[in-house]
């Protein structure tokens, strides 16, 4: 059977088809829940069908994955090291087609599709090196002749359960870490992107083949809430790592932790940048744009609310309202496009929804506000003046749409940025060294992520990503991460002859 449109018909290439399973267990592919279809939202028309994961296909995925896991932290870390370098190469030889369908299925330029594969391969790199750095501590005893040693130890199985506005990279943060840390994946990729969670597992299922090792070790299902909520409810798989909503992450928090297990939660955003009277404006203009625009709004980091200090607000604002009037919005793959669709139809009603609501909280909107008439689920990049308080400002809206507010003083600007429940990304532009320091201590953001004259968005591999509040406290990819996917134990050895808690005692 061949793809419908000729454009798709590189999909073959890594591994895809018209008609494909979409579960890879105990080193099969196979499925007998549901059939969906991979939509392209640029014109909302079919690339593929996928068949989802049942519960028995889950079951069965589980089982093998447990015993893999026997095997595979048996392996020194070196050496799963050197198994995640071949999985990044194995990316790196297919990264553009890996690009190409990230942007057709969910709907982001090329250029971030490509930049998205390749942070999972940078991802590799990353892992490769920290696989002979799983260093415990040597900690001094204070009774004689003991000693004491922390040592780290694989949990056992890590389920990922990702998004489909990074149906890739969130995967990297974890699954490689997590590899090499001992750990078997069980990856649940997002409902709307099968295409990717298949094409991204056929190239690390034939990596752990040519090793002569078990294929479920990587395990993953194409599949909705019921897999969901199966993986939150297993007691064999030791940590739980969930991007995606607030109030889904809570739920699956709660049932992971009536089962003792661990949660690592990456969830909404609602990222403040602040323009201080000293900033270098056309630096910060084109930070917003690229912050607020990027990916259609739809990063967890994305840039929601502006806060612009008064004495410049009418020129920031004249000067940002003029750059996004220039913004070309189109077809994800053609060259120049900054703007792509919505990820889904609903998305796009959402969008509407929330123009709708804007303005009965008395928003002004002064440029865009509309969708596009279109096959695909394309929206106009918004700009609303209103009141920091407005209800609506305190929610996540997952499109481009920026709220703009001005302050008088840096405090004031500070607690504006605090005011939301989430707390993941913030970030602030000024030359004053003050302002900079007070920004990063205590009294300054709230956020896991804190930047200076950068945008919001566009963090960094070698730090570890993550935000608190509403935004679930979690930390992936760099810096100690790594001790999320391990269980510590604090060692005493007594290598002398005596107990000195018991001198003086006899006995016998």
């Amino acid at each position: 059977m061949e793809f419908a449109k000729q454009e798709y018909e590189f999909l073959s290439e890594i591994g895809l088809s018209p008609e494909t399973p979409g579960c890879f267990v105990n080193g099969k592919w196979k499925a007998h829940g549901p059939t969906v279809s991979s939509i392209n939202p640029a014109n909302n028309q079919k690339i593929a069908t996928v068949v989802e994961a049942s519960l028995e296909d889950y079951e069965e995925g589980m089982k093998a994955c447990s015993e893999a896991s026997k095997i595979w932290m048996e392996l020194p870390a070196p050496k799963r090291g050197e198994v995640v370098r071949q999985i990044g190469d194995a990316l790196r030889e297919k990264l553009h087609h890996l690009g190409r369908l990230l942007s057709i299925e969910m709907g982001k330029i090329l250029p971030e599709g490509i930049g998205e594969v390749q942070e999972v391969i940078d991802m590799c790199d990353f892992a490769v090196g920290l696989s002979r750095q799983l260093n415990g501590s040597v900690i001094p005893s204070e009774r004689p002749n003991h000693m004491m040693l922390e040592t780290w130890n694989p949990l056992g199985v890590v389920g990922v359960i990702t998004a489909f506005n990074f149906p890739c990279a969130v995967l990297g943060w974890n699954a490689c870490i997590a590899l090499v840390c001992g750990n078997c994946v069980v990856w649940k990729g997002a409902p709307t992107t099968p295409l990717i969670t298949i094409a991204i597992t056929k190239l690390v299922s034939e990596v752990f083949e040519r090793n002569k090792l078990p294929g479920a070790i990587f395990t993953s299902f194409c599949g909705g809430a019921e897999i969901g909520q199966a993986i939150a409810k297993d007691p064999r798989i030791s940590l739980v790592s969930f991007t995606g909503s607030t109030k889904v992450g809570l739920m699956v928090q709660q049932t992971v932790h009536q089962r003792f297990g661990k949660c690592l939660l990456e969830l909404s955003g609602n990222n403040a940048i602040i323009i201080m009277d000293d900033a270098d404006i056309k630096l910060a203009v084109r930070s917003v744009l690229f912050a607020a625009v990027g990916t259609a709004g739809q990063r967890c980091t994305t840039c929601r609310r502006l806060l612009i200090h008064e004495s410049i607000y009418q020129t920031v604002l004249d000067q940002l309202v003029d750059v996004y009037k220039q913004v070309k919005i189109g077809d994800p793959l053609e060259k120049g496009t900054l703007l792509g669709p919505l990820h889904t139809p609903e998305s796009r009603k959402n969008f509407e929804k929330g123009i709708e609501n804007i303005k009965s909280q008395g928003g002004k909107i002064l440029t865009g506000g509309s969708v596009i008439e279109s096959e695909g689920n394309f929206v106009q990049p918004t700009i609303v003046e209103i009141s920091p308080t407005a209800d609506i400002v305190k929610e996540e809206l997952f499109a481009p749409v920026l709220y703009v507010m001005k302050f008088q003083t840096f405090e004031e600007a500070v607690k504006i940025n605090n005011s939301v429940p989430q707390g993941l990304s913030s970030s602030i532009f000024t030359r004053s060294p003050e302002n900079i320091f007070k920004w990063l201590g205590p009294h300054g953001s709230d956020t896991g992520i804190v930047n200076v004259n950068i945008p919001t968005n566009g963090a960094e591999i070698g730090g570890a990503f993550g935000g608190e509040k509403a935004t679930g406290g979690g930390r992936e990819a760099g810096s100690d991460s790594w001790k999320q996917y391990m269980r510590r134990s604090t060692c005493t050895i007594n290598y002398g002859n005596e107990l000195p808690l018991a001198q003086g005692i006899n006995f016998g």
